[in-house]
């Protein structure tokens, strides 16, 4: 029994499914069609474009190229001054950010389900047979390859001399940026019925963060990956499984003192980031994510409304939901602006001062991922692989 979600970017799968091992991965893919089960029919048509008033021009500084995205989970990273993009082909290719020239590009040979992990010189992408292949970041060329447990559902993360990567099985695994080598794996128990999407891994002060199914959120030791703390974010409610599943969503998002999450039919929270003690939390249903800034933590719901919620209250401040159902990635924040792309690739600039909208343009059709900020600007990254970089005038 497979269930699918009618919205876009998510699917729901049974445990069975995914730790079935690498052998049977493709097929498990085709099951569901598509291991992230993206570009479903939805139930609702999505809300027309509201009329605007354009207070920020959205100039295109560049385009380039990534290969199609497919049905993997694949975003953009910045290192440095250059930009890393890949898609499910195995084309990976480096970008510099001030002109868009590519600089160089690679096909790894194999099908990929995520990436791209930047950082201690490496290039970091996961295969569909549960590979990891680390490239050069300088010249692209191959450095190493390790099996992992399973495929690689995020795009990894680095700190100092330590890989994080997470895998379809619910592991997350660190290992050595010399040669892939395991130094540590954490483990946990999947529900019977878990939501696969795009769960990132946040990365600060040694301190990994990740999200699970079930509403859990906790702090790994990335020197060790020993366990810090764990807390719920939420906790699962219904009288069935599909009532019941409540996955933290997207990448959770941490500052100086706290760490924020949100989960599919639950809740978004903060909470103390040295103890997992909970500040707050607010009654919300998100299947892409969030952001956060000095003041607001931006959600976009399973409804596509965007809502600014004060970070030390949990306060509502005030809610955008003029673009309901019209597949919305995660928020980006940047400075007075929170920007979102739709089903149809049009980026939306909202006022975080009170949710208006200050302006909008047009990206390379659907986006999945979330727009990254190259400072100043920020790029998109669509699905059939348009890579484009927006001015913030």
């Amino acid at each position: 029994m497979n269930v699918n979600l009618l919205r876009g970017p998510l699917v729901f799968l049974f445990t069975a499914t995914l730790i079935s091992g690498c052998s049977t991965i493709s097929e498990t893919t085709d099951t569901v069609t598509g291991w992230f089960g993206f570009g479903k029919s939805r139930a609702v048509q999505p809300a027309p474009l509201p009329q605007i008033t354009e207070k920020r021009q959205l100039p295109k500084a560049w385009s380039a190229s990534a290969s199609e995205a497919g049905r993997g989970a694949f975003s953009p990273v910045l290192d440095g001054n250059a930009l890393y993009v890949a898609g499910e082909s195995g084309r990976v290719a480096r970008i510099n950010i001030q002109n868009g020239n590519e600089m160089w590009h690679t096909d790894i040979g194999k099908k990929l389900s995520a990436g791209v992990g930047a950082g201690g010189n490496l290039v970091l992408v996961g295969g569909l047979k549960g590979e990891l292949i680390a490239l050069d970041a300088t010249s692209g060329a191959k450095r190493w390859e390790v099996t992992l447990t399973s495929v690689t559902v995020a795009p990894p993360v680095v700190e100092g001399d330590m890989i994080a990567v997470r895998t379809g099985d619910g592991y997350i695994h660190g290992l050595n940026v010399a040669d892939g080598s395991r130094k540590w794996l954490y483990t946990r128990q999947l529900p019977a019925l878990s939501l696969q999407g795009v769960t990132a891994l946040a990365l600060k002060d040694g301190i990994l963060f990740a999200g699970f199914p079930g509403g859990k959120l906790a702090a790994i030791q990335v020197s060790n990956g020993l366990q810090a703390w764990e807390a719920s974010v939420s906790t699962p409610r219904g009288a069935t499984e599909l009532e019941r599943v409540n996955d933290v969503v997207g990448k959770p998002m941490v500052d100086a003192n706290r760490v924020c999450a949100v989960t599919y039919q639950g809740r978004v929270a903060c909470f103390d980031r040295s103890k997992g003690n909970l500040i707050w939390a607010r009654e919300t249903s998100s299947d892409s994510g969030m952001s956060m800034d000095d003041a607001y933590v931006y959600v976009t719901d399973d409804k596509d409304a965007v809502t600014a919620y004060d970070k030390e209250s949990g306060r509502a401040v005030w809610r955008q939901d003029k673009l309901a159902n019209r597949q919305l990635t995660a928020p980006l924040s940047l400075g007075k602006y929170v920007v979102v792309v739709d089903l149809e690739g049009y980026v939306h600039l909202i006022s975080t001062e009170d949710g208006s909208f200050a302006g909008r343009t047009q990206a390379d059709g659907l986006t999945r991922a979330t727009p990254i900020d190259i400072g100043p600007g920020f790029v998109v990254q669509s699905v059939k692989g348009g890579v484009t970089a927006f001015k913030l005038n």
